[in-house]
């Protein structure tokens, strides 16, 4: 490690740095102490099960020149550090509490903010007539990124930023005021964004508490990576704690921050993936689950900022992922009134919804003007003379970019052409120097100069990953541990790779990720296969017991690689997890990424089974983002049920061909439909199954409903309602259409039963739903919910309830991202505007939501929305497009079938008619007539009521009262109930008068 280790007979005495002037060697000292740490207590441990008494080792440190004295055993020579700094390092060792670490001031301000140090006060110690000061070390401390990582090892002056710093500081002030503020580097690559944060951060960090993330390159596909890590800092998370470790780190860092957090506790342990036995959330609709875990996370991060100011920097976000996204949005929104200074940086090519927030900064970062580069190469070169032109060239050729200048500098000392010794000097003229014209030629240049093996061994860095700690390397490398190690000193030396601080393992990072890239991109496809695979393999063998963690990095390794077996295994159990955490669209890169790979695989069942599972898990996630009804969801339904057939597999054939049943009735293709809902009921009785019963019965009343069967629909929601129980069937959802058969069930009750001539029924029903939907918490099915119960309001005429449950279920839909439940609340309170709104709007927001309905790929409900915009049309008295309407709605019944609407689209012909004058009071007859028929047909009372009283007004005018009275009263009189709503008060107003 480059330190002297002194032994006595019962353990370390002291460890010495030598005596050489980089100052990071304090801070390697004080790493190799805590690993040695480890170790000891490790082996402590072992000795307690075995009844010994366990070592009780103390350390002590300091910082200083060593005098090593030479003493001769006749073979050879040995050394022995003595002096001062020998003498204070023992005196340390002695003050150090037992099982810890002692250093002295002179260490702790080259160590401060790597460690976690504990001041013990000054100290009188012998030999040195002044107290000293003393402190323990009792852990990592916050400094962690490549830039804090490499400080030890000398950065490039740090130039030309000063307006950005000024910026950063007045951000911080309002901050620590209770006025939180976004500020945000935009530059590109090598500009020096993550420089300008590091920078701000060690300056300023004393009295903040610093969370730091970062995304990567292959991020995008990795749900809540940088969360996670953000968490793991966060409650102080190692890799090598196991479960129940992490497990009471978090409570315990929760519950002491407030007990009223003790609620977060299931989401954050899910995401973390610490939940034991069964788990809390399972049954949660996904989307339900995933705000609430975001705002779990909000919550804490909140309440933190109470006790202290945060510093939150996530950095990369070119690179994030969507889940990420979510959580930055989600603080961006909340930390206005709080002590939070988010800090981020990206590419220009990244964008947000930040900028026009109040307490939102954006830096742009630009490349060094030309005095600030010169200032920066004088740092580098130095500032003898002859060097000028050599400055003004790199300059030019680099365009200011900071990487850029020290990669270039970097590549000529590399090559001889600058030599440094004491100064540095220039061995080739001007003109014979080749400077690579961009960063990536400069890096691939440095590394094609590298000695064979150092190049391999970088190349194979560049596909393990941008971190990666040395037993992973070890267990990919096959070369001795000597070589392994010279080699890497070799490649930090060369500013390619810098270690950085890690208790139990020594870990490494790239310097910058597009050192990675480009060597990634320098190995052979092949190789880079390979090495993937290699990588993989140890990746199991290391982390075999706490693989969840490594998912993301397993798929992605086998992924890469010619192991197809493992690639698909992998990107399932990736999938799954991040089904799990809610992350939809990861899930459909994993699944999706998964199947690919099958086609490789020969024919077999085993293969048929495992592509089966694929689907079955993708189906819903696919519908969930692109809709009930899209082409790309049939397909996966159309394969599995084929897969089905081949296999004789009927207990998953069941979920596919339910998948392939709300596939066509989303479309209003419901002759499939209903053979499909035959098919299933078949099925469920077949296997026995209540839950795969109640389902059956779900795609039934859905079916049956719109085809206008109104009574067979009534009679199997209530077969449904009697076998319903919401503990066992909550998790159904998951499975069969993203939302509750018990709260769907009871929704379609409603619209039934108003059909069939019972008002107070349906609002009944409506809002049994509605309580339903709000116990289970689950999304989909409260936008189910509140999207009936305004319908079920709309068909009352209750303007003023359809207005509430529309706008309630855009609200909701805007939350969770549901295209198509907006649309319908679009429509729905585009209707329930008043009479005195201007009608033209309304029609205009009732053509888009209807847009919007058909974009998602939905065509039933066609009619009902295309007739609720004649209804409008009507107003504005224009009667050619109304006819138009009318039209397009009645021709989409004779397409598709769905007749639950069809007998209001005829009494509004009439009513269309009637606009035509007196000699249009014929037709006007006719449509009121073949209303009142199609009502009959379909045993729709309601639509009876409405096409009877516009047929008996109609007769009044012409002189037939009596006929009119005759059928008005017969129909009014059969109704029992609703006798408040708008179409039997106005029914029985016309009957008064008729009777007059």
């Amino acid at each position: 490690e480059g330190f002297v280790a002194q032994s006595t007979g019962d353990g370390i005495f002291a460890l010495f740095g030598a005596p050489v002037a980089h100052e990071d060697h304090p801070q390697r000292a004080l790493y190799a102490a805590l690993r040695m740490q480890e170790e000891i207590r490790r082996y402590s441990d072992r000795l307690r099960t075995e009844g010994r008494q366990p070592l009780q080792a103390r350390v002590g440190v300091n910082t200083g020149e060593v005098v090593m004295r030479s003493v001769s055993t006749g073979e050879h020579a040995e050394y022995v550090p003595v002096g001062h700094a020998t003498s204070l390092a023992a005196r340390m060792q002695v003050l150090a509490p037992i099982g810890s670490i002692a250093i002295t001031a002179t260490t702790q301000r080259l160590v401060e903010g790597y460690f976690a140090l504990k001041a013990l006060g000054p100290t009188k110690v012998k030999g040195v007539t002044e107290p000293v000061n003393v402190y323990e070390v009792t852990g990592l401390g916050p400094l962690r990124t490549r830039l804090q990582r490499s400080v030890g090892r000398g950065l490039s002056k740090f130039v030309g930023r000063q307006a950005e710093m000024e910026s950063l500081k007045r951000a911080a002030e309002q901050a620590k005021a209770g006025h939180g503020q976004i500020v945000a580097a935009m530059a590109e690559a090598g500009v020096g964004k993550s420089r300008l944060l590091f920078e701000f951060k060690v300056t300023t960090q004393s009295g903040w508490m610093v969370l730091e993330t970062f995304s990567v390159s292959h991020g995008k596909a990795s749900a809540y990576l940088p969360v996670i890590d953000l968490l793991h800092g966060y409650f102080e998370i190692k890799s090598e704690d196991d479960r129940r470790k992490r497990r009471e780190k978090v409570t315990g860092r929760v519950l002491a921050l407030d007990r009223a957090l003790e609620d977060t506790l299931p989401y954050l342990f899910a995401l973390l993936g610490l939940v034991e036995a069964e788990d809390p959330l399972a049954q949660m609709d996904a989307q339900v689950k995933k705000r609430r875990s975001l705002d779990a996370i909000k919550r804490v991060v909140l309440r933190e900022s109470l006790n202290q100011p945060l510093m939150v920097i996530f950095e990369d976000l070119h690179w994030i992922d969507e889940e990420t996204q979510a959580l930055l949005n989600l603080l961006a929104d909340s930390i206005g009134t709080s002590r939070i200074l988010m800090l981020v940086n990206y590419r220009p090519e990244y964008s947000h919804q930040w900028g026009s927030k109040t307490y939102y900064t954006q830096l742009r970062l630009d490349p060094l003007g030309r005095e600030s580069a010169d200032e920066m190469l004088t740092t580098l070169l130095g500032d003898n003379v002859e060097l000028a032109p050599l400055r003004r060239l790199i300059i030019e050729r680099t365009e200011g970019n900071p990487f850029f200048m020290e990669e270039t500098v970097q590549v000529l000392l590399d090559e001889g052409a600058l030599v440094r010794n004491g100064t540095v000097k220039l061995t080739k003229p001007l003109g014979e120097l080749k400077i690579p014209p961009t960063v990536q030629a400069i890096l691939a240049a440095r590394i094609d100069r590298l000695p064979p093996a150092e190049k391999d061994l970088l190349q194979t860095l560049a596909v393990i990953g941008k971190e990666f700690p040395l037993s992973l390397v070890r267990a990919v490398v096959s070369t001795s541990a000597d070589e392994l190690g010279r080699m890497l000193d070799d490649l930090q030396l060369g500013e390619f790779i810098y270690e950085q601080p890690a208790v139990g393992d020594i870990e490494y990072t790239f310097k910058h990720a597009l050192t990675q890239e480009v060597a990634y991109n320098s190995v052979l496809i092949e190789r880079r296969k390979l090495l993937h695979e290699r990588a993989g393999a140890a990746t199991e063998e290391l982390y075999g017991g706490r693989l969840d963690d490594h998912l993301t990095a397993l798929a992605h390794h086998f992924s890469q690689s010619h192991n197809t077996t493992n690639a698909i295994h992998y990107l399932r159990l990736a999938g799954a997890q991040a089904v799990r955490r809610s992350a939809n669209r990861e899930a459909v890169v994993h699944l999706k990424g998964a199947l690919d790979r099958m086609n490789s695989i020969p024919d077999s069942p085993q293969r048929s089974r495992d592509e089966l599972d694929l689907l079955v898990m993708l189906g819903p996630v696919m519908m969930t983002l692109a809709g009930y009804a899209s082409l790309e969801s049939e397909m996966v339904y159309l394969r599995a049920r084929d897969l089905c057939v081949q296999l004789g597999d009927n207990t998953r054939l069941f979920p596919v061909l339910w998948g392939l049943w709300i596939c066509r009735v989303s479309r209003a293709e419901l002759d499939q439909a209903r053979h499909l809902a035959g098919e299933l009921a078949s099925l469920a009785e077949g296997l026995g199954d209540e839950a795969l019963k109640l389902e059956a019965h779900h795609a039934m009343w859905n079916t049956l409903w719109l085809r206008g069967e109104l009574t067979a629909a009534r009679l199997h929601t209530e077969r449904g309602a009697a076998l319903y129980d919401p503990h066992q069937h909550g998790s159904l959802a998951a499975l069969y259409g993203g939302h509750d058969p018990g709260v769907c069930g009871r929704s379609q009750a409603a619209v039934v039963e108003w059909l069939l001539g019972y008002p107070e029924r349906a609002l009944e029903s409506s809002r049994d739903a509605l309580t339903l939907a709000h116990e289970l918490a689950h999304g989909e099915s409260l936008a189910w919910a509140l999207s009936m119960a305004a319908i079920v309001d709309q068909l009352r005429g209750d303007r003023a309830g359809a207005g509430v449950h529309a706008e309630a279920l855009i609200a909701l839909s805007a939350e969770h991202g549901f295209a198509q439940w907006t649309a319908v609340g679009t429509i729905l309170r585009a209707w329930a505007g008043s009479e005195a709104a201007n009608s033209e709007i309304k029609v205009a927001n009732m053509r888009q939501g209807i847009a919007a309905w058909r974009a998602a790929g939905a065509r039933r409900w066609n009619p009902y929305f295309l007739a609720l915009t004649v209804e409008t049309c009507c107003a504005l008295r224009r009667v050619d497009e109304a006819r138009e309407v009318v039209a397009e709605a009645l021709d989409s019944v004779d397409r598709t079938g769905e007749r639950w609407y069809e007998a209001e689209l005829h009494r509004l012909r009439g009513e269309l008619s009637l606009m035509g004058g007196e000699s249009a009071q014929s037709d006007a007859e006719e449509h009121f007539r073949r209303a009142i028929e199609v009502s009959r047909q379909i045993e729709a009372k309601s639509h009876e009521l409405r096409a009877t009283t516009g047929l008996a007004r109609l007769l009044a005018k012409q002189g037939k009262r009596d006929e009119a009275r005759t059928m008005l009263a017969k129909i009014y009189g059969w109704f029992t109930e609703g006798l408040e709503t708008a179409d039997l008060k106005d029914a029985k107003a016309l009957l008064d008068q008729l009777r007059d």
